[in-house]
């Protein structure tokens, strides 16, 4: 994956990510729509489909709502690279397929706009930028297969079909 770093600080909660005036609907191209709005109001002028979200600690603490990590995904975000996620948050982005790296450095150290390159079966990070790489502890095989089958009900159905 290849995009522009779009760069957030710490405890961005679900509240931000997709606002619960939006929450009546589970339709991905409508959240996308909305997303970060009340954070950043020109987030969907400025996120292109490749991009990568950049955050500090705690990212997608706040309630357990999956369509925070939908409204990412559905925005064009590839992957976010965070010091750290909320447990619930992490365990939604792996389920719907949305690509999710802890990386302090990486968090921390990466500007907004920086072009980062990232590969996900080997936890490598590049910031191409500034030329500094580093190490993310990657996913294991059974959990790369969810994200590469778009989600952990795409995964299911594809095993029982085998």
């Amino acid at each position: 994956m290849r995009g522009k770093a779009i760069k957030y600080g710490d405890n961005v909660d679900t509240d931000v990510i997709i606002p619960a005036r939006y929450l009546n609907t589970s339709d991905p191209d409508e959240l996308a729509g909305h997303c970060m709005e009340d954070l950043d109001p020109n987030f969907k002028a400025k996120a292109k489909p490749g991009d990568i979200m950049v955050a500090g600690r705690n990212f997608g603490c706040g309630s357990s709502r999956e369509h925070a990590p939908i409204a990412i995904k559905a925005s064009g975000i590839s992957c976010v690279i965070a010091e750290s996620f909320a447990r619930i948050f992490y365990r939604n982005a792996i389920n719907i397929g949305l690509p999710i790296l802890e990386c302090p450095d990486a968090a921390r150290e990466i500007n907004d706009g920086d072009e980062v390159d990232v590969d996900v079966t080997t936890g490598t990070i590049a910031d191409i930028t500034t030329g500094k790489t580093y190490k993310s502890q990657p996913f294991p095989e059974f959990m790369q297969q969810i994200m590469a089958s778009d989600g952990l009900i795409n995964y299911v159905k594809q095993r029982l079909e085998k």
